[in-house]
C-alpha cells in the first residue's frame, strides 16, 4: 500500500510537470512533445481581399477582387475603381491602418504591449560562445491584426447586405470608400479622434463608417450610417465580421493550451467557443437568432470583439455565422437586421470594436460575459476567485512576483490542517520504515506472508498508508486552477519581480529559480519516507533532477509559485517530523 501511495503521488506530480513543460514549449512556438495535433497547412499567397462567406450559403457575401458576381450577391470591383488607400491612425494605445476598401481595419498594433524580446542570460551567452546568431534586441509592439498572407491575416470588416438575394447589391467591405478630411493622430490634450469613410451610392444606399478612438481605451466606437439616396425604401442588414487565420498552438495530450478561435455570447446560450476544426468540418454550433450578444476572436492574452452595448442598439435582432473561407482563413460574423430605410432617410447604428488585452475587470465592464474570453480552462470556477485574490494582493503589494508569493502563503494557510494530516502520516511511515525494510528482507521469498505482515505492522502502529495521499490529491484542482491564472493573465507579460527577473511570463534567463526549485524538491525527498525497494528509492532522488530540466523552460512566475509552495511544505513537514522524532533518515534498529 505504501508503494501504491507513492506511485500515485509521483504519477500525479510527474504528469503535472510534463503538462506544464510541454505547454511552455508550445507557447514558445516549438512543437509539442506529446501527440502534437496536426497543424492546419497554410501557404503564403499574394495579398487579396477575402470576402466573408455564409456558413450555410446565405447572407454574408463571398467574393474576391476581380471575381465575377457570385450567388451571394457581391459584384466584382470595377476596373476603374480607385486604388486602395492605406490610412494610418495613431493614438496613445493603437497604431492602426485602415484600408479604404470598405473602411476595413487592416492592421492594429498595441503600442503599450511589446512582443517577447530576445532571451538573455546563459542561453544568449552560450550561443555567442559557440558562434550562433542571437535574436535581435529590437523592441516591437504586439501586432494583433494584420492584412497579410493567409498565415497572418486577421482583420475586422463591416458592410451591408440585401436580404433579397435577387435585389441590388449594397456597399460591402470590398467597396471603395473616401476618407473625409480630418486629423489622423490623437493630439496632445485631445481625448477623442474620429476617422470617417464614405462610400459612393450602390443599390440606392450610401454607407458611412466612423471610427471613434478614445484616449487610453481599447474599445473603438464604430458608427454606421446607412443613407437611402434612391427613390425606393430599402430593407438592409449590417454585418460585423472578424476574419482570422486558423493557425493555433499545438495541443498536448492533456489539452492544456489556451483557446484560440471564435467565441459567441448570448443571454440564452451564454459563452460559447467554436473551434476552427469544427468550422472546417461544418460542425460548428452558433447561437440562434436573438436580440442580444456579441462575437469575438480569442487568443492567448488578447482578443477582439464586436459589441452592441451602446444606447439604442442593445435589442437589434442579430444572427451569428461562421465560415471556412479556404486557404486557412475563417470568419465569425454578427449580422444585424436594421429597420427599413425610407427614401432620403438615414439609419444609424453604433457598435464597439474591442481589440486589446484580456484584462478581466475591464472586460466585465464592457459587456456581459466578455471577461470569459480569458481562458481558464475547465477550472474557471476556481481560477476566477484566485485571480481576484491575486489582483487584490497586487493592489496592496504593487508587484506581481510578491503577489504570487503572498497568494501561495494564503493557500498553504488555508490547507494547513489538511497538509498537517498528510505530513503526519508520512512522518509515521518514515518512523516505521526500518521495521518495514527489515521485514521485507526477511520475507522476500514469501510475498503473501510479507503482505500480511506489512498490514499487521500498519495496524499495530496505527498508520494508514494512504493517509498522506488523499489530502494532497484533493488540493490538485486548486493548484491547477492557479496554474491557469498565471498562464492566462496578461498582467504577467513583462512584469518584473526582483533583480534579474524582468518578465514573469518568460523563463528565468540565468536558471537560478529552476536550480532553487530542484534543491527544494531534493529536500522534500529527504524528508519523505524512503521506499523499501532500493530501485524505487534511487528513482525518488533521480526524478527531481530529471524534472529540473523542464523547469528551465517554465515561466518564471510558475517556477516562483512552485518554489514558494515547496518551501512552505518543507517547513511544515520538517516541524511535524521533528515533533514526531523522525527528522532525516531514521537508523535501523
Amino acid at each position: 500500500m505504501n508503494d501504491i501511495r507513492r506511485t500515485i503521488l509521483w504519477v500525479i506530480f510527474g504528469f503535472s510537470l510534463v503538462l506544464l513543460w510541454d505547454q511552455w514549449q508550445v507557447y514558445n512556438g516549438r512543437k509539442p512533445t506529446f501527440m502534437p495535433s496536426a497543424q492546419v497547412a497554410h501557404e503564403d499567397g499574394k495579398k487579396q481581399p477575402v470576402a466573408p462567406e455564409a456558413a450555410s450559403g446565405s447572407g454574408v457575401p463571398a467574393a474576391a477582387a476581380g471575381a465575377s458576381a457570385t450567388a451571394a450577391g457581391v459584384p466584382a470591383q470595377a476596373a476603374s475603381a480607385p486604388a486602395s488607400l492605406k490610412v494610418e491612425v495613431k493614438t496613445d494605445v493603437f497604431k492602426a491602418v485602415i484600408n479604404s476598401d470598405g473602411g476595413t481595419l487592416a492592421r492594429l498594433e498595441l503600442s503599450q504591449y511589446l512582443d517577447q524580446t530576445s532571451q538573455h542570460g546563459l542561453v544568449e551567452w552560450f550561443k555567442r560562445l559557440i558562434g550562433q546568431p542571437v535574436a535581435s534586441d529590437e523592441v516591437r509592439p504586439v501586432t494583433l491584426m494584420e492584412d497579410g498572407s493567409a498565415a497572418t491575416r486577421y482583420v475586422a470588416q463591416t458592410g451591408l447586405l440585401n436580404p433579397d438575394d435577387k435585389g441590388p447589391h449594397f456597399p460591402t467591405h470590398l467597396t471603395p470608400m473616401r476618407l473625409k478630411e480630418g486629423p489622423l493622430t490623437l493630439a496632445d490634450g485631445k481625448d477623442v479622434l474620429e476617422v470617417t469613410f464614405e462610400s459612393e451610392p450602390q443599390g440606392g444606399l450610401k454607407y458611412v463608417k466612423t471610427y471613434v478612438f478614445k484616449r487610453g481605451d481599447y474599445s473603438i466606437q464604430v458608427k454606421h450610417q446607412v443613407v437611402n439616396v434612391g427613390d425606393q425604401p430599402r430593407d438592409v442588414q449590417l454585418y460585423l465580421q472578424l476574419v482570422r487565420h486558423g493557425t493555433v498552438p499545438g495541443t498536448t495530450m492533456f489539452g492544456t493550451n489556451t483557446f484560440t478561435g471564435p467565441a459567441f455570447y448570448t443571454d440564452e446560450k451564454k459563452f460559447h467557443k467554436v473551434t476552427f476544426e469544427d468550422i472546417a468540418k461544418k460542425k460548428a454550433e452558433v447561437p440562434p437568432t436573438t436580440d442580444n450578444g456579441w462575437v469575438a476572436m480569442v487568443q492567448h492574452y488578447f482578443a477582439s470583439a464586436w459589441l452592441l452595448n451602446v444606447p439604442g442598439s442593445e435589442k437589434v435582432k442579430r444572427e451569428f455565422r461562421v465560415a471556412d473561407l479556404g486557404n486557412n482563413l475563417y470568419s465569425a460574423a454578427m449580422v444585424l437586421h436594421l429597420p427599413q430605410v425610407a427614401p432620403g432617410a438615414t439609419q444609424t447604428l453604433e457598435s464597439n470594436l474591442f481589440a486589446g488585452p484580456e484584462e478581466e475587470k475591464k472586460l466585465e465592464a464592457l459587456a456581459p460575459g466578455l471577461d470569459l474570453v480569458k481562458d481558464y480552462g475547465i477550472f474557471a470556477i476556481i481560477s476566477k476567485p484566485l485571480y481576484w485574490l491575486l489582483n487584490q494582493l497586487h493592489k496592496f503589494l504593487g508587484n506581481w512576483g510578491w503577489s504570487i508569493v503572498a497568494l501561495v502563503v494564503l493557500l498553504k494557510a488555508a490547507f494547513y490542517w489538511l497538509n498537517a494530516k498528510a505530513y503526519a502520516s508520512m512522518a509515521k511511515m518514515k518512523a516505521i520504515n526500518p521495521k518495514i525494510m527489515e521485514m521485507r528482507e526477511r520475507l522476500k521469498d514469501k510475498p503473501q506472508e510479507m503482505q500480511q505482515e506489512m498490514m499487521r505492522i500498519y495496524r499495530e502502529e496505527k498508520v494508514n498508508p494512504m493517509g498522506g495521499c488523499f489530502p494532497i490529491v484533493i488540493q490538485i484542482p486548486v493548484f491547477i486552477a492557479l496554474y491557469w491564472v498565471l498562464l492566462s493573465s496578461v498582467e504577467m507579460r513583462h512584469a518584473p519581480w526582483i533583480l534579474w527577473i524582468h518578465d514573469l511570463s518568460a523563463p528565468d534567463p540565468w536558471f537560478i529559480l529552476p536550480v532553487i526549485m530542484t534543491a527544494t524538491s531534493l529536500i522534500q525527498t529527504w524528508l519523505n519516507p524512503t521506499p523499501p525497494d532500493p530501485m524505487q528509492a534511487k528513482l525518488m532522488w533521480i526524478m527531481p533532477l530529471a524534472f529540473s530540466v523542464m523547469f528551465i523552460f517554465f515561466p518564471a512566475g510558475l517556477v516562483l509559485y512552485w518554489i514558494t509552495n515547496n518551501a512552505l511544505s518543507i517547513l511544515q513537514q520538517y516541524v511535524i517530523n521533528k515533533r514526531l522524532g523522525v527528522v532525516g533518515e531514521p537508523k535501523k534498529k
